[in-house]
């Protein structure tokens, strides 16, 4: 593993949830850069968290891949055994049934911290919320792991990211509340 490699991601991944734990802890601040930076007028704060998500997700895509194939010298590949690709792929399944119930409860208004906007986003509890308080980062953290598992274990370097990625998330849930 490279040590630059490793940084470089780091700075990378972490640029999500910096960007949330601005939102959701001074978003007044965050209003006034999303009518400076957005070229839309009627773009709100919920709607550029929603254009910035996109771009998260695909930097995270590019990272993971890229980390992959820089370990692999070559496009990623799913493993040969059975085992961890049982597993990856339940985690991946499991992931991402708890996000898009997450998505389906809350819509993007509850998603992207519309309550902090001053949206009135009525309080859940209903299943995924019924399972635990942050079931969308959960269901991220379980298809990471789900996608490494699948394509990266038993290598040395299979649970780096996945471990940085749970830190992350595990700071921006304690944050964000």
């Amino acid at each position: 593993m490279s040590l630059w490699l490793f940084l470089a991601a780091a700075l990378l991944l972490s640029l999500e949830r910096v960007v949330y734990v601005w939102a959701s802890r001074d978003p007044e601040s965050f209003r006034a850069w999303c009518r400076h930076v957005s070229p839309v007028s009627s773009d709100t704060p919920v709607t550029v968290l929603q254009k910035l998500f996109y771009g998260f997700k695909g930097i995270q895509i590019v990272v993971f891949l890229g980390w992959c194939a820089w370990h692999q010298q070559g496009a990623p590949v799913l493993g040969e055994a059975t085992l961890p690709l049982a597993v990856g792929g339940s985690l991946l399944v499991i992931g991402q049934v708890l996000n898009l119930s997450v998505f389906y409860r809350l819509g993007m208004k509850g998603v992207f911290y519309g309550n902090r906007f001053g949206e009135k986003i009525p309080w859940c509890r209903e299943f995924p919320f019924s399972l635990c308080r942050h079931p969308q980062y959960v269901g991220t953290l379980c298809s990471i792991w789900g996608f490494f598992v699948a394509v990266r274990f038993p290598h040395d370097d299979w649970y780096l990211l996945p471990t940085l990625e749970t830190l992350y998330y595990a700071y921006g849930a304690y944050v964000e509340s």
